[in-house]
């Protein structure tokens, strides 16, 4: 019965140790160390400000267009946005072109058409709203934007004058002030982070203009700055 009693009892001593053992390997198995968080380039709250060029584009032939009347035009502009969210802000935007054109000047006495070079300056003035998918843990965020406001500059009125004081011509063309039209607009673009604070973005938008047959695509890229 002794030899019983401790063969029993060393047993579930050492039964004791086992799952003692048994416990704390367990515990050293599950402690991990977490992985670090991904970076953020964008945040939830913050000022955009982007200054870009762009490129403008009649939708219809240029000679058939009705406020821009130019084959290219090249500018810049500026824009400013708060997002409230990291995925939706408001903004107000600004931007020129140089419309440069060649417009009908008179008819000479042998009936000869004559044409000038015209420099003129087409801009817009409009409030905007973003709509942005930062991609998790990347720089890239994809965005859709529309606005509306007005746009000036362009638009001009052709009526024919006698002028007899010319010499050489009987007939001048003249060209009435520019007309603003409400203008609104629809695009979507790209902005790729280099910093958390600054980005280079592209989007391409199509230009409704509240006049038939004006109406024109425009294609930008720049700076973006977060703050």
């Amino acid at each position: 019965m002794k030899k019983l009693a401790l063969a029993l009892v060393s047993f579930f001593s050492f039964l004791s140790l086992a799952c003692g053992g048994s416990e704390m390997s367990s515990g050293k198995e599950m402690k991990q160390v977490a992985p670090p968080p991904c970076p953020e380039w964008y945040a939830d709250h913050e000022w955009n400000v982007s200054i870009w060029g762009t490129y403008a584009f009649t939708g219809e032939d240029w000679e058939d267009d009705e406020y821009i009347e130019s084959d290219h035009a090249w500018g810049g502009g500026i824009d400013a946005k708060y997002f409230f969210h990291r995925y939706f802000g408001i903004g107000i935007e600004g931007w020129a072109v140089d419309a440069r054109r060649e417009v009908f000047d008179g008819i000479t006495l042998n009936r000869a058409n004559v044409f000038k070079s015209d420099d003129r300056l087409v801009g817009a003035v409009k409030g905007t709203v973003t709509l942005r998918y930062p991609l998790h843990c990347s720089r890239f965020a994809p965005y859709i934007y529309g606005g509306a406001g007005a746009i000036f500059g362009g638009g001009e009125h052709l009526t024919f004058l006698m002028q007899s004081t010319r010499p050489g011509f009987f007939v001048d063309a003249h060209y009435s002030d520019d007309e603003p039209e409400f203008l609104g607009q629809i695009g979507a673009g790209l902005e790729v982070r280099i910093t958390p604070r600054i980005g280079w973005i592209n989007d391409f938008s199509w230009n409704f203009v509240g006049h038939d047959q004006s109406d024109f695509g425009m294609v930008r890229a720049g700076l973006n700055f977060a703050f």
